[in-house]
Formats: C-alpha cells, structure tokens, sequence
C-alpha cells in the first residue's frame, strides 16, 4: 500500500474554495438584507414626517438620518408629489440604493444591486 500522507490536505485543498464562498455569500445576504430593512426603516419614517406636513428638506433629512448606516444621500429619496400636499391625498417616497457583492465569482457575473423600496402614507 501507498502512504497516504498528503490526502487530507488535497482534499482541503479541494474543498476550501466552496467553504469560502459559502461564507462570502452569507455575508453578502446578510448585508443586503441590512440595506433592506434599513432603506425600509428610512422611508417609514420620512412618510410619517411627510404626513404630519412637514417640508421637503426636512422629509429628505430624515431618511438620510435614518440611512445613515448605509450612507443614504438626499439622492437616493424621492418624494411624489414634491412641494405642497393637501390633506386627505398620498404621498408616496421612494428610496433607491445600489449595492456591490463582497464576493468575487458572484459580484462578477450578477454586478450591481439596485434596491427599491416605495412607502405610500395618507396625508393628515
């Protein structure tokens, strides 16, 4: 019989590349999913401050601050309709943001991310 010396590492050197990716691709989930709840969050409360009557500035400023995490920009945040609401209509904000992949192979072949999150709430 041969010497089997050197087989485990063969084989870890085999597997190692399937864990690490594994891994990356737990860590990108998690991650988006942080973007996503976080740009949620975000339009939640600049709808709640839109339906109370506040001004554009200050709805956008309220999503950036509850994006902070992610470096949410007055860019990402669109109001619909902008400017002066009546009572008793919608008013609906709409939060882009892209993300990259962490992991190579993945962030490769799918690139970008583009998230989307709209929130609609009545006017008071």
């Amino acid at each position: 019989m041969r010497s089997e010396k050197g087989q485990s590492l063969v084989e870890f050197a085999l597997v190692l590349p399937l864990l690490v990716l594994l891994l990356f691709g737990i860590v990108d989930f998690a991650r988006i999913f942080h973007v996503y709840l976080t740009m949620d969050h975000a339009g939640r409360e600049a709808a709640r401050a839109a339906s109370i009557g506040k001004d554009d500035t200050t709805i956008k400023s309220v999503a950036v601050g509850d994006g902070a995490s992610i470096n949410l920009t007055e860019g990402n945040v669109l109001i619909t309709p902008e400017g002066t609401r009546t009572s008793g209509t919608d008013v609906v904000i709409t939060i882009n943001y892209s993300i990259n992949f962490l992991t190579p192979v993945i962030g490769n072949i799918i690139g970008e991310v583009n998230l989307t999150d709209k929130t609609v709430m009545r006017i008071e």
